[in-house]
């Protein structure tokens, strides 16, 4: 796993380690802690420890190939889970999300907190006119999920953005231009400052933001509380979405703070993962629903993909709370 400071790795790296042990298989389970020589490291040991199978998240996707090498060497199959990893053929499996349908989820939801389109992503037909100022956000740009999640929000939001329903103010549209490196909360934060300063000093207001995940999301909320947005969106606080129901920004949903997230079931996602391990130890080839979207560079990875669910402030308890993903106390305290 890349890292242990966005909690949702956690959570993942956990869940296939018990439900791997629980098929009975022994799991060497490392976080890399988002430096790559790190994770060379750990993935190099862990062939040299005689790994039958390697589950790998990668911190850049481009940055294994000397450890795919020796991997395709020794016939040890790599599954690539959750961030594709490319430029090399020793990629046997990808379980992920559909990422693409994850970035319309989020587009759905900024449009839904502008009273643009309902829930299922029908136009609302009394919509107000606008014009809403609003600004982009995306993931890291190491990260390939990232480029499908921000196709996946434009897709539904460009449409605003050329009718002039939604303004982006700073003129920063590209990826390029708002990727947020690693996905960083910090980096994220700054950038909302920087905009604030840039774009929005005469007095203008900011309406939402749309990309990024539950990290980065707090960055901008904290950029637009210290600029005295606020307290909450019933007082004229921006609309802001998330991705991955991390506790801390659920609570923030609860309060009234953030709009939405994205709800990613880990427990899914590492349940596929454990199949997809057991069939290649047992010289199968794992299901996939995916044989055409995730082109690695050198390979079609042959994929299996889950569904995601938008959380809003009222789906909380029947999604979160009733799955048993989080207790209410925890969400309360907004620590897990």
């Amino acid at each position: 796993m890349p890292t242990q400071v966005s909690e949702r790795w956690i959570a993942d790296g956990n869940a296939i380690k018990a439900q791997l042990e629980e098929k009975g298989y022994t799991v060497d389970l490392q976080f890399a802690n988002d430096d790559i020589p790190t994770q060379t490291q750990q993935i190099d040991q862990m062939l040299t420890n005689g790994a039958d199978v390697l589950v790998l998240a990668p911190i850049d996707g481009t940055a294994l190939s000397s450890q795919l090498d020796a991997a395709g060497a020794a016939n040890v199959p790599v599954i690539s889970y959750d961030r594709l990893i490319r430029d090399n053929g020793n990629v046997d499996f990808y379980v992920s999300f559909d990422n693409y349908e994850v970035g319309v989820n989020q587009g759905i939801a900024l449009l839904n907190g502008l009273g643009l389109m309902d829930r299922e992503g029908n136009k609302v037909a009394d919509a107000p006119a606008g014009p809403f100022n609003v600004e982009l956000f995306a993931g890291s740009p190491d990260d390939n999920n990232a480029t499908h999640f921000f196709e996946g929000m434009l897709s539904v939001v460009q449409p605003y953005i050329d009718n002039g329903t939604i303004v982006v103010k700073s003129g920063q549209t590209d990826f390029g231009q708002v990727s947020i490196l690693r996905w960083s909360q910090e980096t994220a934060q700054k950038r909302m400052e920087d905009l604030l300063t840039s774009t929005y000093s005469g007095g203008e207001k900011i309406q939402a933001t749309v990309g990024g995940h539950d990290p980065v999301a707090r960055g901008i909320i904290t950029a637009l509380q210290n600029a005295g947005y606020g307290p909450t969106i019933a007082n004229g606080f921006p609309i802001v979405g998330g991705m991955d129901a991390d506790i801390a920004s659920v609570k923030l949903i609860q309060d009234g703070v953030q709009y939405s997230t994205i709800f990613k079931d880990t427990r899914l996602l590492a349940k596929q993962a454990a199949k997809a391990v057991e069939a290649f130890v047992n010289g199968a080839e794992p299901e996939a629903n995916d044989t055409e979207t995730y082109d690695n560079g050198v390979k079609v990875v042959p994929s299996y993909l889950l569904k995601s669910i938008v959380i809003y402030q009222d789906n909380i308890q029947k999604e979160l709370v009733d799955s048993g993903y989080f207790t209410q106390e925890e969400i309360d305290r907004g620590v897990k």
